[in-house]
């Protein structure tokens, strides 16, 4: 019930307000059944704005971070988050993927729309990276198709960090679906999963024209803030000359 008072009373109507989002191919989402929705993600926004534009329920898997934040500010947020129907998924650990896979099935077991996220976090850079193989196993497994989504302005009305979003037009683009049935029963075989998850990037990059890295968000994020920590402990404790 608040899941659709957020959506058409409280939270969709200033979203389409502050972000004046312009939406593309939404004919290309199913008006029922079960099925993937793969966006590139950009900004905390991208949670909210999604299922404000769309006619159906989608669910999201979210980080556990949502739902464990301390204070009274944690508390609301992730009572927030349980209310819009959000799942919490905890990214750490060997069984972070598997626990992923659980949930995404069990949202499709009801014949729901899953959003997710292949890269995993979200782009500090505003470029487009490296998918995880989780959406293909979804895919395979549940034998549904997979929509690829392509969020454009997001990253500029409210880039990580920014609490308070800047008036700035956003578009919202769907794909045709994309159909993996040809590849059942191989949700095992690793060459298969790497390439469904490249052709499902491909498909957001061909609609976000972002720039590509064919590398993991949270790799590259973890060596820039490593080479940041150094270059910043070489300016407070810079090396003596020798001699």
């Amino acid at each position: 019930m608040f899941y659709y008072v957020l959506k058409y009373v409280l939270l969709g109507p200033l979203l389409r307000l502050v972000f004046r989002p312009r939406i593309e191919g939404l004919e290309h989402v199913p008006a029922e059944g079960p099925a993937i929705v793969a966006g590139n993600h950009l900004s905390f926004s991208d949670h909210f704005l999604m299922p404000a534009i769309l006619k159906r329920r989608i669910t999201f898997l979210a980080k556990k971070e949502y739902f464990t934040g301390p204070g009274i500010k944690g508390r609301l947020t992730a009572a927030f988050f349980r209310s819009a129907g959000q799942i919490p998924v905890d990214r750490t650990g060997k069984e972070a993927g598997q626990a992923a896979i659980r949930e995404g099935l069990g949202v499709l077991s009801k014949n729901e729309l899953l959003g997710i996220y292949p890269e995993g976090t979200r782009s500090h850079d505003g470029r487009l990276y490296k998918g995880k193989v989780g959406v293909a196993v979804m895919a395979l497994r549940a034998q549904v198709p997979v929509i690829p989504c392509a969020m454009i302005g997001t990253f500029e009305a409210q880039p990580p960090g920014k609490v308070i979003p800047n008036i700035h037009p956003v578009v919202i683009r769907f794909g045709k679906p994309l159909d993996f049935s040809r590849y059942a029963g191989m949700e095992n075989e690793k060459a298969i999963l790497r390439a469904i998850t490249d052709e499902i990037m491909y498909a957001i990059l061909s609609l976000s024209e972002q720039e590509y890295v064919d590398e993991y968000a949270a790799v590259v994020k973890a060596q820039q803030a490593e080479a940041a920590g150094a270059a910043d402990k070489e300016r407070r404790f810079p090396r003596m000359p020798l001699g």
